[in-house]
């Protein structure tokens, strides 16, 4: 039975203070639409950028991980990010008034509670995994990283660290599934070394530290001077090492819980992938940058089988759903701009558009007459067309419409079209059509070879009555 994708009843809100920065934040976690994902949205800044929690958009990961998009940044997202995974929610937007999510407890715990409050909505569309085909490697020798992931019909992990401290030594941490996340991960703080520390107050990065948010493992000899210095940094009357070797400003929740927040920062960073996975993870001393590193190796993996998934070799001889007369009763564009020849698919969701280029072709008289090539901006046009059925396809009087494209990106040309060449563009939705303005992955094909690529994004709009 296939499983539906998932988001929040209701808006909730939380409060609290960054860690890095020191500043007040109020984070707010919306209901968001079907194939949405997860995105921030920060509210203090002018228009409102969103930025989406992708690796792609990975900028910092040395004191946790930040993205940045459309000119802003959110950091440390880890702990949010596990926390929507950890409940497998697929789709969520999240408010924020400054630039760093709130630390809280140092856990995921607030917000897993804040979002459970919320309670969850059940969508039409199916949640699309992407289960882990053969076993992905990744490591760095010179850190000791190692990580796999391996199929699995689950999402399980299992993580091990070890800092050779005579304090901390080797811990291990496991969930079978993700569904234990809530009880046996979701509590786990994170903690650093008591010279880290040090390090972070003299250089002042860690502005809104709290002893409360996080466990500090004592990895030096330290006196009573030290120690009174310490409390006063953090308007404490005393502090003192506990005989686990950790500060006793908290208790531990586990005995192996900074290996668990360990795994906890792993699922959260993974989410970056943009996907949620089935699989086995298997880490050893990872952290942020090596979390990042893999997630993009994942990410490379899957945007590999999925556009090699679109490469299908159409007959140009079967019957067409449209031909050119039809086309131009959809289309206003004309020769020698018409640059479509056929639909060979149109569903809701995709489009197939045939173009033949012949040496008759306009623009061969002066783009390279001697060794002629379809020029590349007419090739995204072509496609450009194609994608254009698909929209005006959803309207009941598509001759009184027209299609205004308003953003290409990621155009890659992978090969030369020439006189003689089928070309066949294929484009297919990635998220649905709202508003009139669609979003397109697009290919153009010769036979079994795809020479372009691109996203779209369109709106349809009426400029005459029917």
């Amino acid at each position: 039975m296939n499983v539906k994708q998932r988001t929040i009843k209701t808006a909730v809100a939380v409060s609290g203070t960054g860690l890095h920065t020191g500043e007040s934040v109020t984070m707010t976690f919306n209901p968001a639409p079907e194939n949405h994902g997860f995105k921030f949205r920060r509210v203090d800044l002018p228009g409102q950028p969103i930025i989406d929690a992708d690796v792609d958009n990975v900028t910092d990961t040395s004191r946790g991980t930040t993205i940045t998009q459309n000119g802003a940044s959110v950091s440390t997202v880890e702990h949010v990010l596990a926390a929507l995974v950890g409940l497998e929610l697929d789709n969520v937007l999240i408010d924020l008034d400054g630039p760093e999510t709130p630390i809280m407890d140092g856990s995921s715990m607030p917000f897993v509670d804040t979002l459970t409050d919320a309670g969850y909505e059940e969508q039409e569309a199916d949640r699309e995994y992407y289960h882990i085909p053969y076993n992905i490697h990744y490591s760095e020798p010179d850190r000791k990283v190692d990580m796999v992931a391996m199929p699995l019909d689950d999402y399980r992990f299992t993580c091990m660290v070890d800092y050779n401290s005579p304090v901390l030594g080797s811990q291990h941490a496991s969930i079978s599934t993700i569904s234990e996340f809530k009880k046996e991960i979701a509590s786990c703080r994170t903690f650093c070394f008591l010279h880290e520390l040090e390090a972070l107050l003299a250089h002042d990065l860690i502005k809104g530290g709290d002893i409360n948010n996080a466990i500090v493992v004592v990895d030096k000899t330290i006196d009573a001077e030290e120690l009174a210095k310490l409390a006063k940094l953090f308007g404490r009357d005393d502090i003192d090492v506990a005989p686990q070797g950790i500060l006793n400003n908290i208790e531990l929740r586990h005995q192996n819980e900074p290996a668990r927040h360990k795994l906890l920062d792993m699922i959260g960073d993974l989410a970056l992938v943009g996907v949620p996975l089935r699989g086995h993870i298997m880490a050893a001393r990872p952290g942020h940058a090596a979390n990042v590193a893999f997630a993009k190796k994942i990410k490379a993996l899957i945007k590999k089988e999925r556009s090699r998934k679109h490469v299908k070799v159409y007959n140009p001889n079967m019957k067409p759903v449209y031909d050119t007369v039809q086309i131009m009763d959809i289309l206003p564009h004309r020769p020698p701009m018409l640059l479509v020849d056929k639909i060979l698919e149109l569903t809701k969701t995709h489009v197939v558009g045939l173009k033949g280029v012949t040496m008759n072709e306009p623009f061969f008289v002066g783009h390279f007459p001697g060794a002629p090539v379809m020029p590349g901006v007419l090739q995204i046009e072509a496609m450009a067309q194609t994608g254009g059925i698909l929209v005006l396809n959803t309207v009941p009087d598509p001759q009184n419409w027209l299609t205004l494209f308003l953003k290409i990106e990621n155009a890659r040309f992978k090969d030369k079209v020439l006189p003689g060449d089928t070309l066949i563009f294929r484009c297919d939705l990635v998220a649905p059509i709202r508003r009139g303005i669609a979003q397109m992955k697009g290919i153009g094909m010769v036979g079994e070879k795809v020479v372009v690529e691109a996203e779209l994004m369109a709106q349809i709009v009426k400029y005459k009555e029917s």
